[in-house]
């Protein structure tokens, strides 16, 4: 007589689910993004990103040790400067609140790590990520400018570097500023294929970063390609990057999973504020049980193999796993 395999006999009950669950998500798997403002006692909520606030330095380090105290390894900093230009010069000045809230988040908390964001279109007068001529944005005047923002957050503190701007080659020069300056020890976590996305619509309200004019499809990726990341990854790998990322995460996880098995370093990737809000919205009206799909978003990230998610759940989904 045959055997029947019954593979429900190892779904019977939940100690035996988890025994034999493959994927595991952990809260050392993820990372809190933090906006910071300028001034004292500021938290204020982001009307398109419900329970996440602009925050003063102060309120940041409050923010920064609950996520720690949950068992969130690190954050991720952004942030609205007190004056934009052309250039995007407070990107590099030492009393803008990002510099200020990393040497303030990392005396409270030493063993969280910090990680910045890199990048330029939150302190540009236009909105775009590096240098305008004409109508485009510069790539190799823009990089150098880039490689002095990354120098100031190592001197501020940070963990951690990551470059969002996708411009060619500005891994190479934060790398070899940063080593040249006695920071061989700050890591790279490059936003190696970032993609033109919708997905990023709330995000602009928190950041303050919508571009004046035109977007930012002749920098960023097509969301049609998927060739096209592995060699954005494979030239942030050659450039020095120490953690590759893919944004936006749900929407693109076959990307994750490309990169994941095409190249040995961690692969994180960035569950942004559309996949967010689209929760949160759903979530309001009653429609969807919030708890389980975040942990089932956020498993099936890890799944296609993200090894780090950033995300805007973090400390709920701590909470609720």
């Amino acid at each position: 007589m045959s055997m029947i395999y019954r593979p429900r006999r190892l779904r019977a009950t939940g100690g035996i689910r988890s025994m034999v669950r493959e994927t595991v998500l952990m809260p050392a798997n993820l990372v809190y993004p933090l906006f910071i403002v300028p001034g004292t006692n500021v938290k204020r909520e982001i009307s398109s990103m419900v329970g996440n606030y602009h925050l003063s330095a102060d309120n940041a380090v409050e923010l920064a040790r609950e996520a720690y105290a949950l068992g969130i390894p690190a954050v991720l900093v952004f942030g609205l400067p007190e004056y934009k230009d052309e250039r995007g010069s407070s990107a590099w000045d030492m009393s803008s609140p990002v510099q200020q809230a990393i040497t303030a988040i990392k005396q409270a908390i030493p063993e969280l790590v910090v990680i910045s964001d890199v990048c330029l279109c939150e302190y540009t007068s236009h909105g775009h990520c590096g240098l305008i001529h004409g109508q485009q944005v510069d790539n190799d005047a823009t990089v150098p400018l880039l490689a002095q923002v990354a120098l100031s957050h190592a001197e501020a503190g940070a963990d951690m570097v990551a470059p969002s701007d996708m411009m060619d080659g500005r891994v190479a020069a934060i790398r070899a500023s940063l080593d040249n300056s006695g920071y061989s020890n700050v890591s790279i976590m490059s936003y190696a294929a970032k993609y033109a996305s919708a997905y990023y619509g709330p995000f602009r309200e928190a950041a303050d970063s919508a571009p004046q004019f035109g977007d930012r499809r002749a920098y960023q990726m097509d969301p049609a390609n998927s060739r096209e990341a592995l060699r954005e990854v494979a030239l942030d790998i050659e450039e020095g990057a120490d953690i590759v990322m893919v944004k936006p995460a749900l929407a693109y996880l076959d990307i994750v999973r490309q990169v994941k098995d095409e190249f040995l370093l961690p692969v994180a990737a960035y569950n942004v504020s559309g996949e967010y809000a689209m929760i949160k919205a759903a979530a309001a009206q009653g429609l969807i049980d919030e708890p389980r799909m975040v942990i089932e978003s956020l498993t099936n990230m890890k799944r296609a193999g993200a090894d780090i998610i950033i995300t805007y759940h973090a400390l709920d989904a701590v909470k609720w796993l």
